[in-house]
């Protein structure tokens, strides 16, 4: 796989192969840890900003909702 381009595996079959060599990347707002989003032709990507080499996850917007508002509402809070 080439240097920006992701193919996401899910069940019964492959998902999306993007390239994301030129996505605008986002960190969290207050500029702290690793995680970094882009949104790409109607799909979310998320790294790992210390490697970005390693193949992003790619979601859904079904998905990703379902994510953010899971961690809204405190349900990964594993504290």
């Amino acid at each position: 796989m080439s240097e920006g381009i992701v193919e996401q595996r899910v069940a019964g079959g492959t998902g999306p192969e993007l390239d994301l060599s030129g996505a605008a990347w986002q960190s969290s707002s207050q500029g702290v840890g690793d995680v970094q989003v882009a949104f790409v032709e109607g799909w979310v990507a998320m790294r790992n900003r210390r490697t970005p080499e390693v193949p992003a996850l790619v979601f859904t917007p079904a998905e990703w909702r379902g994510f953010v508002l899971g961690a809204r509402d405190g349900e990964f809070d594993l504290t």
